[in-house]
């Protein structure tokens, strides 16, 4: 099956998929987190930042019994076809099915009946070996509507995804290079307020700064929505070394500074309002369920793949809380940026000028990299949102019209705003709160049920969830629905007091 599991064809032991996992949530999220944290409170977040990483974890193991379950139904029908095959071919030629040999292992258990597979041991037929994307899951288990439903919940969020790009590139661009002053790169860190309407260059105010510098990124970037792009292997080397580089930097920074009596933080133990925010942001930092079918099939031993993934989420709770920790004691709560980078660029924290515009500019590198591979999987959730069996798109509509209702959503709504923690907490509390919670617990009851009517009810899904009683799917399903309520009710109460 050599190129039909990653691009390259190539497995990867578990050690390596742990690390990849690591890298692929540790993103964005996090640069956002140290302000939900001084909004909410130290106490209220790092209890909830606990409870959010238990819940991804547990939806985490729902999706991978899912795709355990669809690699079975999908061996099975080949099975079922082949023995159709044969029978055909026996009737006509008279040929036994002794005298038929196969070269796969796999292929061997798939042509012999069901009731054979499960005699030898049912765990071969659940082995995830075939990726199955999260699109294609919901095509085997939900209906129609549920279909459509969670094309509409993974597009919202990667219009969200890309909104929040298209603004904190220009954000960090704005604050790197605009100045009262004359001399930002040492002042924005240094808990000076300003307005969008304050003085960059000239005439030309912050506000017109940021849309100028969110036009360049547009023209330059956005063209690639109309094209196919492919993330290769050392564009993913160069941007998981700068985000470590840039994450291990910014928390010795901040232990430096402590550790010499300089910090400023007091931050308090709970602040009730701030939970709206902490909670998206929180969600959109342990995002990866739908990335999952990528990471998980190649890994070369999957016996224990769901300890690697409770390892990786202590090791990524740990993380977060030693970053926002020493980020909410070091800085005042009124001095901590949307983008946590933009504390690093004053003079006083750090006075090496090459150390201050990596941090500043770090967003910039590693986002330009990922926004045009977020926009064509947009694009292409389109399409096969709106695909007819058997029908082809007209050239306008293929290469003019999905690449523009693409890019040009996520751009208005950056042009409208580039608060980057509303927007974080945003997607993350509605469209997050359904791909991570929602889908896979729907999906982890589906497949159960699916399994149960082809294979029967003695047969155990050899990557069955930890979390394998109904409860914690109607538990899930519960929360997810509850989040929806507090976070609208939230966001309706804060309007109604403006």
């Amino acid at each position: 099956m050599a190129g039909g599991i990653t691009d390259t064809g190539e497995l990867y032991s578990p050690y390596v998929g742990l690390v990849y996992m690591f890298n692929l949530i540790v993103g964005t999220g996090a640069l956002t987190m140290p302000k939900a944290f001084a909004t909410a409170g130290w106490l209220v977040s790092l209890v909830l930042l606990m409870f959010l990483g238990f819940m991804s974890y547990m939806t985490t193991t729902f999706v991978v019994e899912a795709m355990a379950a669809a690699n079975a139904q999908l061996r099975w029908k080949r099975m079922e076809k082949r023995k159709e095959d044969d029978e055909d071919e026996d009737s006509s030629s008279g040929v036994s099915d002794s005298d038929v040999l196969l070269q796969d292992g796999y292929e061997r258990a798939e042509t012999r009946p069901i009731l054979s597979v499960q005699r030898r041991g049912s765990a071969n037929i659940f082995e995830i070996t075939e990726r199955v994307e999260m699109g294609q899951m919901a095509s085997m288990f939900f209906n129609k509507v549920g279909v459509n439903l969670f094309y509409f919940c993974i597009i919202i969020y990667l219009y969200g995804d890309l909104a929040i790009y298209a603004a904190a590139v220009p954000v960090s661009l704005m604050q790197v290079t605009c100045s009262v002053t004359g001399n930002h790169s040492c002042s924005v860190g240094d808990g000076t307020k300003y307005n969008d309407t304050d003085k960059c260059w000239g005439p030309i105010r912050r506000i017109d700064a940021y849309r100028l510098y969110l036009a360049a990124f547009t023209l330059l970037l956005g063209p690639f929505t109309f094209f196919n792009v492919q993330k290769t292997k050392y564009l993913q080397i160069m941007t998981s070394l700068m985000r470590w580089i840039a994450f291990i930097l910014m928390i010795i920074l901040a232990l430096i500074r402590i550790s010499r009596g300089q910090a400023e933080g007091h931050p308090s133990m709970a602040q009730l309002s701030g939970i709206r925010n902490l909670f998206g942001v929180c969600v959109y930092s342990f995002m990866c369920q739908h990335s999952l079918p990528s990471l998980i099939t190649p890994i070369s031993k999957k016996k224990h793949v769901n300890k690697l993934v409770l390892l990786d989420y202590i090791l990524i709770l740990a993380f977060y809380s030693l970053l926002s920790f020493t980020a909410i004691y070091c800085f005042r709560n009124d001095t901590l940026m949307d983008m946590y980078t933009l504390n690093f660029t004053n003079c006083e924290i750090i006075s090496v000028a090459f150390i201050r515009y990596f941090l500043g500019l770090f967003p910039v590198f590693t986002i330009s990299t990922n926004f045009p591979i977020i926009a064509v999987t947009l694009r292409n959730n389109w399409k096969t949102l709106f695909h007819r069996e058997g029908g082809t798109y007209p050239w306008v509509v293929d290469r003019i019209v999905f690449p523009a209702i693409t890019l040009i959503p996520p751009v208005v709504v950056a042009f409208c705003t580039h608060d980057l923690e509303s927007l974080v907490g945003i997607t993350g509390a509605y469209a997050g709160n359904g791909i991570q919670y929602l889908i896979p617990a729907f999906l982890a009851y589906c497949s159960r049920k699916d399994t149960q009517l082809v294979f029967g009810s003695g047969t155990v899904n050899k990557h069955l969830s930890p979390f394998r009683h109904s409860f914690w799917i109607v538990f899930v399903l519960i929360w997810g629905f509850s989040c929806f309520v507090f976070v609208t009710a939230n966001i309706v109460l804060s309007e109604s007091k403006l």
